[in-house]
Order: C-alpha cells, then sequence, then structure tokens
C-alpha cells in the first residue's frame, strides 16, 4: 500500500472514533495521518505498511492507537498527555506522541505485528436481548458457542446485570452492569439458564494472564472510561471462573462440537459479535452450511438459534457504524432482525421480534 492508503485509513479510522463518542481517539488518528514521517521505524513500518491498513483488514490505525494507549498505561511519557488527563493542544499531543514513538520503538514495533484484540463486554446487552426472546419462545436452558470469542467475557453474559428498557435480565449483584439507551418496545421478559458454554478463537486470550488484561484494556479507546471500568470488571468475574475456550479455525471447530444430532431439552445458541465479519469467505460459507444442516433436524424440542451482532460495512453519513442483530432459528430456519445498535452496546433500536 502506499502512505496515501495508510494516511486515508487513519483519517477514516478518525471519521469512525468521532461518531462512536472517542474524540481523543480520533484526534491521534488525524495527527498520525497529517505528521507521521519516515525519520523513524515506526513511521516507516506505519507507512509503508505491506498489507491492507483499513479497518475491516490489518487494521494498522487501531493497531497503532492500541500500542500508545498500553505505553500511557504503563507511564511511558506519553502518559501526561493520554486520558484520564485532560487533552492537551495538538502540538504538545503530537510532542508526546512523537516522544514514545522515538523511544519506545521496539515496543511498538512488537505490538504492530499482531491484530487488535478487544472483547467488548457492551455487545452482551445485544445477545441478552436476544436470548430473551429465545427464552421466552422455548422455555429451555441453552448451550452457547461463541466464534470469535477472544478472552470469552461475553460468554458470561448471564453473570452480569441488565437493564433493557424495564426488563430486569442476568444477575442484579454482578459488578458488571449494563443499561443501554434503549429505543423502542422492550424485550420480552423471560428466563435465561446458560446450561452449557465455549467458544473458539484463532488466538484465545487467557484470562488469567495479567498480559491479557494489558492487551484488553489496550484496546478500549482511553477517553472511554465507562467502558475500560466495565471491562475491568468483567476480567475479575472471568478470572474467577475462566469460560472453556479452544485455539482454532472457526468454521472447523462448529463443524466438530456442534452435532447434527439434537439434543432434547436444550436451546443450542451459535453467538458472535463483530467476529464473523473478519473470517474468509469460504469460512463464513462453511459457517452458514452446518447451521443449516445442523438446523435441518432440529426439532421444537432441540432448537438451534443463530443470533449474531455484526457491524454494517460501512459507517453512516455521520461516522456511525451500526451493528445490526439478527436472530435465526430453527426448525423453520427464519430469519429476524431484532434490532440495530452501537457497535460497542450503548444503544439498542428495539424492532421487537413480529410475534
Amino acid at each position: 500500500m502506499t502512505q496515501d492508503a495508510v494516511r486515508a485509513a487513519f483519517r477514516q479510522q478518525a471519521v469512525v472514533c468521532r461518531g462512536l463518542d472517542s474524540p481523543f481517539t480520533a484526534l491521534v488518528c488525524d495527527l498520525v495521518a497529517a505528521r507521521l514521517d519516515r525519520t523513524t521505524a515506526v513511521g516507516r513500518c506505519v507507512l509503508d505498511w505491506p498489507g491492507d491498513p483499513r479497518a475491516n483488514a490489518d487494521a494498522v490505525p487501531l493497531r497503532l492507537c492500541g500500542a500508545l494507549h498500553a505505553l500511557a498505561r504503563a507511564g511511558a511519557a506519553n502518559a501526561g498527555a493520554w486520558p484520564p488527563e485532560p487533552t492537551p493542544d495538538d502540538d504538545t499531543l503530537w510532542a508526546a506522541i512523537h516522544a514514545v514513538v522515538t523511544a519506545d520503538a521496539p515496543f511498538i514495533l512488537d505490538w504492530l505485528t499482531g491484530p487488535p484484540q478487544t472483547n467488548e463486554v457492551g455487545r452482551s446487552t445485544a445477545q441478552m436481548a436476544g436470548l430473551l426472546v429465545l427464552a421466552n419462545r422455548f422455555g429451555l436452558p441453552f448451550d452457547l458457542y461463541e466464534l470469535g470469542s477472544s478472552a470469552g467475557l461475553n460468554l458470561n453474559l448471564d453473570r452480569y446485570g441488565f437493564d433493557l428498557a424495564g426488563v430486569i435480565a442476568g444477575d442484579p449483584a454482578s459488578a458488571v452492569q449494563l443499561a443501554p439507551r434503549w429505543s423502542g418496545a422492550p424485550p420480552p421478559t423471560a428466563e435465561v439458564r446458560v446450561r452449557g458454554r465455549s467458544g473458539v478463537d484463532l488466538h484465545p486470550l487467557d484470562v488469567r494472564d495479567p498480559e491479557t488484561a494489558r492487551r484488553l484494556t489496550a484496546f478500549v479507546w482511553a477517553d472511554q472510561r465507562a467502558r475500560l471500568a466495565r471491562l475491568e470488571a468483567a476480567l475479575e468475574i472471568a478470572t474467577a471462573d475462566p469460560p472453556p475456550l479452544e485455539a482454532g479455525d472457526g468454521a472447523d471447530w462448529l463443524e466438530r462440537v456442534l452435532s447434527i444430532s439434537p439434543e432434547p431439552g436444550v436451546c443450542r445458541v451459535v453467538m458472535h459479535t463483530i467476529a464473523l465479519q473478519y473470517f474468509p469467505p469460504q469460512g463464513q460459507a462453511r459457517v452458514r452450511a452446518h447451521l443449516e444442516a445442523v438446523g435441518a433436524q432440529a426439532t421444537k424440542a432441540a432448537p438451534l438459534a443463530w443470533l449474531a451482532y455484526e457491524a454494517a460495512a460501512a459507517p453512516d453519513a455521520e461516522g456511525r457504524r451500526w451493528a445490526a442483530l439478527s436472530l435465526t432459528v430453527w426448525p423453520g430456519g427464519e430469519t429476524r432482525r431484532l434490532a440495530r445498535g452501537h457497535p460497542h452496546g450503548f444503544a439498542l433500536e428495539w424492532f421487537g421480534t413480529g410475534d
């Protein structure tokens, strides 16, 4: 890619960050787009990026912002210019960025080699709303199968508390409490019971490893302090009882663990949040094909559900990249678009179930 393409990727990420309520991260992206040059090893690595730097590919802006946030949290030279400190003027902020780009180049260069790792707990609001629909319909406990689990924090959604337009779900005593801005009718009231949970990720993160907390918190945008607090609380819950995760290809894993034969008395749910879009096309096709094959054997006593919360392909005119919550249920294989919402789960517009 040319440096113009790299700079354009940073400018586009800035638009998205502003649309998702992170003006500080947007400012960092704009400054990098305008001022980064090849006088440093980091500048050369970023501007001469060999792949696709855009958010839906290598996500180079998010990689660099994560590295800078990690350094600030560790007390590096940019800490005084990073939230929770007040945002300085552009020249002062750029001087802080340039200082760590120069002094901490080995750390940043190593960080840039890996993709962003996020596990946004706020997305559990959409998934819990979908499970309420299923619990109301079938009255069965759930076995959850998550694709792209990262550290598996969203597999623990029943261990968080929810207020969804006045519908209370989950654990009211949990340290993680989620109450998104809601528009539309409330979801149905029902009891969500999780019998089993498991997940897969190409590079799952071990919640018991301190490095996991460092990476996940670094990829939260630095000015979104409530997100950081929620993540830290969710990590504590998961550390006490880590969700079972496997490393591997999501399509391979699903074909192996989700058997064709139905099991009466449980509703099996395959779920993912802002993950399937990163699967290669052939992997996405295999996931759909296996779900349809398993769904063909589903019964009312042994239903199968596919609960997806995935971002739109492009941001809207205001820079907001909405995510759509869709639910496919077998027997029948009918798909309904239940809601759209903020990609981090802060707000949901509920369309209802149509029942």
